[in-house]
């Protein structure tokens, strides 16, 4: 996946209102853009710290441009756009980058399943049947450790689809939760039981009843992104 038009380079001033944020470009300009994020983006950003951003033409839209890479307190690069983790799935399932997945013969988006009515990512369907991925971005670093977690915020939804995917484990049908580590430098990502025990316990019950847990880690840059590798998944 590459930036198009380039991404241009900031300082972050502040992060508020969840949705919003305000930097400063390198010639000195303020800006408030759009942080299409609704985790705590806890350990991923630091006033003053790098930022790189996709300015927008559209003269409809309200600000002018979205928050996309953030620098680090690790001096990791992180993708803070989650809407990116999707299309990177897409494309590595595309071109055959997670083997597990392979050999689909189609795929279909945002797909209803479910006892409580959710929307699975991607169904992808096989000659012997389909799979349920759901996909989750992964940007929770820490200093001194190769290994992500997730989530940086506790989430009702997520374990929500944990538990979507293991009562379909439960019925026979292949179903997998997918970690898209938008996050460079990370070898193995893990449940971040300090912050969210329930999604922690929801994720062990998921994996007793059969689902397949699997990592996939990002090369990225200010040019573009795109998964490379399997990571261990630590439970």
């Amino acid at each position: 996946m590459q930036f198009e038009p380039p991404l241009e380079e900031g300082r972050l001033l502040r992060r508020y209102k969840r949705f919003l944020a305000d930097i400063e470009t390198l010639d000195g300009e303020t800006l408030t853009i759009h942080c299409p994020n609704t985790g705590s983006m806890h350990n991923c950003m630091s006033e003053g710290g790098r930022v790189w951003f996709s300015r927008s033409s559209d003269p409809k839209r309200k600000l002018p441009g979205t928050w996309e890479l953030s620098e680090t307190p690790q001096g990791r690069l992180a993708c803070v756009n989650t809407a990116r983790a999707n299309a990177l799935v897409e494309e590595a399932l595309q071109d055959g980058v997670i083997a597990e997945l392979a050999g689909f013969v189609q795929l279909r988006r945002e797909v209803r399943y479910g006892e409580e009515n959710s929307r699975v990512d991607f169904r992808l369907d096989y000659a012997q049947g389909p799979a349920f991925v759901e996909v989750k971005s992964v940007t929770l670093g820490f200093h001194g450790t190769p290994v992500a977690a997730f989530p940086d915020a506790r989430t009702e939804r997520g374990s929500k689809h944990l538990r979507e995917l293991a009562s379909l484990a439960r019925q026979g049908v292949r179903a997998v939760q997918l970690y898209c580590v938008n996050l460079s430098a990370i070898e193995a990502v893990r449940p971040a039981v300090e912050i969210d025990p329930q999604y922690a316990a929801a994720l062990q019950a998921a994996v007793a009843a059969g689902v397949e847990v699997l990592a996939y880690g990002a090369e990225l840059s200010p040019a573009g992104i795109r998964l490379t590798r399997r990571l261990e998944v630590i439970l």
